[in-house]
């Protein structure tokens, strides 16, 4: 995934966003990334991905969290919205459009 790729595929925030969000507003916990234009307070996909980042960045060990390529990412939670784990809020990107 590159940095201007979306992390949150519900309000369209990208690991970019997400990353300068967590350097320069220093959260205490995963949880207040939601405060960085609503990422993860959708269908609840990315959230295991934001914990990750998170941790990753507040250990310093890296500048970014290895996480799958944009499309398998993308494919990925478009099958976990399918399966009816989580449900995106009206208005928002709802699955994958490239996959029919």
């Amino acid at each position: 995934m590159e940095l201007d790729d979306e992390l949150c595929l519900c309000f369209h925030v990208t690991q970019r966003k997400v990353i300068n969000y967590i350097r320069i507003e220093q959260p205490r916990r995963a949880a207040q990334l939601a405060d960085c234009h609503g990422a993860g307070t959708g269908c609840g996909w990315c959230r295991p991905y934001l914990r990750k980042l998170f941790e990753q960045l507040a250990d310093n060990t890296t500048t970014e969290a290895q996480l799958p390529t944009r499309d398998q990412y993308a494919r990925q939670r478009s099958d976990y919205v399918k399966a009816g784990k989580g449900t995106p809020p009206p208005g928002a990107t709802a699955s994958n459009p490239d996959q029919s």
